[in-house]
């Protein structure tokens, strides 16, 4: 029960957190407008990973895609392509995690199948999560690195460059959501040990020998089985000790001493 109950949060998780990435990179606000010096403006700029938006006072909104690809910064660019790995990464572990509910019965699939597609799963999350993590750190990173430089440029007077941008509600969706993705896929792991079988466990297997034990000595004592009586206890000719011959010998008895 508690293995079903972890797959199943697991699973409800890392929705939210692929959801989330997709939101995230499909919103506009990754980085907008400090308005720190400039409260009362009749202009806001915001931007995203795909246009650029400017809002007037009035309420119109004008939003401008990127023409270009080339002409956008390499590390701008890195941040679409984690983001795009992320969420494709994402909808493939939950398509894997379906199937690989265990209240979710397909065919005579065993349990050893599901375990393996539960892990799958889960490490798919967890590679998603860190994408959107690293992706949404680093444009993070991006905006503190130029808003510096334009404060910098401020004070020293250059009225070029008055546009300061700070951190979008994007952003926070991007953390949150990378964050759950990270934590489901750690739940689908964890939920994989509770579905493998006790069956598919090694256990150690004794083996005995179906026939007589047999010991075998060497030299002029006779061959016998470990289920024959003591030969302390046996009477007759055949058994006796040979007497000594003249040259010191020992004589053994023949085979005719038995009959």
């Amino acid at each position: 029960m508690s293995t079903t109950i972890c797959q199943v949060m697991g699973f409800i998780v890392s929705s939210l957190g692929v959801a989330g990435c997709i939101v995230s990179t499909a919103m506009d606000m990754w980085s907008t407008q400090d308005l720190y010096d400039n409260p009362v403006t009749a202009v806001f700029q915001y931007q995203g990973l795909w246009r650029s938006c400017v809002r007037q006072s009035s309420g119109f909104t004008e939003c401008r895609p990127y023409f270009t690809i080339l002409g956008l910064p390499a590390m701008f660019q890195a941040v679409r392509a984690l983001m795009i790995v992320g969420i494709v990464l994402g909808i493939l572990g939950l398509l894997v995690c379906i199937f690989a509910l265990k209240c979710v019965r397909i065919g005579s699939m065993e349990d050893s199948a599901k375990a393996n597609m539960t892990l799958t799963s889960g490490i798919m999350f967890i590679i998603a999560g860190l994408c959107a993590i690293t992706g949404v750190s680093v444009f993070a990173n991006m905006l503190v690195t130029n808003f510096w430089m334009s404060t910098a440029n401020m004070y020293q007077g250059m009225q070029n460059v008055q546009n300061r941008y700070t951190f979008g509600s994007a952003l926070f969706v991007g953390w949150v959501a990378g964050g759950l993705a990270l934590v489901g896929g750690i739940l689908m792991c964890l939920a994989c040990r509770g579905l493998i079988p006790e069956e598919s466990r090694y256990k150690a297997v004794s083996y005995n020998a179906s026939g007589r034990n047999i010991s075998y000595r060497t030299g002029p004592y006779k061959v016998g089985s470990g289920y024959e009586p003591d030969s302390k206890t046996r009477k007759g000719a055949g058994y006796e000790e040979a007497a000594r011959s003249e040259d010191g010998r020992r004589s053994y008895p023949s085979k005719y001493d038995y009959v």
